[in-house]
């Protein structure tokens, strides 16, 4: 008897994650100038602060076996799985003032944030 049970074709899902112009060419740079080799750029959210989430944003060596991987501008962007639900549709920019230079996350999930800026409030994203 063959096997009639067709694998489920999945549709596209969209990237998580992309990076402005400017945040590429940062984590480029950054990247490009290390002394030693990172796998790419590891992106997360874990709980603090006052408004009750931080974005945590670091240069990993290796690649876990769970997280979401993406590629954008060059740049290979490494997802903690318990984050990927709050960052769909976020792009990392990067801006430089006067006073600062700093990376800027533009996140459609993210519903309010402290004053300083350093700590924000994000409900995981609504299935579409």
């Amino acid at each position: 008897m063959e096997n009639l049970i067709q694998p489920r074709v999945r549709r596209p899902r969209p990237q998580v994650v992309t990076l402005s112009d400017a945040a590429a060419t940062r984590v480029r740079e950054i990247i490009d100038r290390s002394e030693k080799p990172y796998a790419g750029l590891r992106v997360g959210v874990k709980n603090g602060g006052c408004a009750g989430s931080e974005y945590v944003l670091e240069y990993a060596e290796e690649v876990s076996p769970l997280d979401e991987v993406v590629e954008d501008k060059g740049v290979t962007i490494l997802i903690e799985p318990k984050a990927v639900l709050f960052l769909i549709g976020t792009q990392i920019d990067y801006e430089t003032t006067k006073l600062a230079s700093k990376f800027v996350f533009r996140n459609p999930n993210q519903t309010d944030a402290c004053g300083c800026g350093e700590s924000v409030t994000i409900v995981e994203a609504a299935e579409h």
